[in-house]
């Protein structure tokens, strides 16, 4: 993941992890941004493998429990695709006070782009066990509710919190381990 001193060992165990927008500008105030966060996700699942456990999608990141058979690789496509989406759909809405911001923060390094939109690194944080991956799961389900956005996890529509209540997600999920 590029100049992140976070390492991944075990890449094709599951890894709770942290995607922040740049400078946790919000973004996913929109339908349409959190949709590019979905359909990546489901795009990963079908073409790539990847095993969702649980996500939430807050304005400014979002939190994964997620296997693949290479992570960084899955996240590394993630990452980019979603960068170039969100982009596009800035430009189209004509969101010039967030484009300015994504130019204005982006590291002097990065000379092959105008705009980065996310902070480098994705904190990967190995699942040893299974109370740690509960653990987690608890964590990313509740954290809208910490924040004061939803009274119970599973009323947050972008999180998989309504799939591990039994109702129907925006995204399928893993529930086994």
């Amino acid at each position: 993941m590029g100049r992140s001193r976070y390492k991944i060992y075990e890449p094709t165990h599951p890894h709770f992890i942290t995607c922040t927008i740049l400078n946790w500008l919000p973004v996913f105030t929109r339908v349409e941004s959190a949709d590019i966060i979905i359909q990546s996700l489901k795009y990963l699942q079908r073409e790539e493998g990847l095993r969702l456990y649980a996500f939430v999608i807050l304005e400014n990141h979002i939190h994964l429990v997620v296997g693949s058979d290479d992570i960084a690789k899955s996240m590394r496509h993630f990452k980019s695709f979603t960068a170039k989406e969100i982009l596009k759909l800035l430009q189209k809405a004509n969101a010039t006070v967030l484009l300015e911001q994504f130019k204005f923060y982006k590291k002097a390094h990065k000379t092959t782009a105008e705009y980065q939109i996310w902070q480098e690194g994705i904190q990967p944080k190995l699942i040893q066990t299974d109370a740690m991956m509960i653990s987690k799961i608890n964590y990313i389900h509740n954290n809208p509710v910490k924040r004061g956005y939803a009274d119970v996890a599973w009323h947050w529509r972008y999180s998989s919190a309504r799939n591990y209540e039994g109702m129907d997600g925006l995204i399928e999920i893993e529930r086994f381990w």
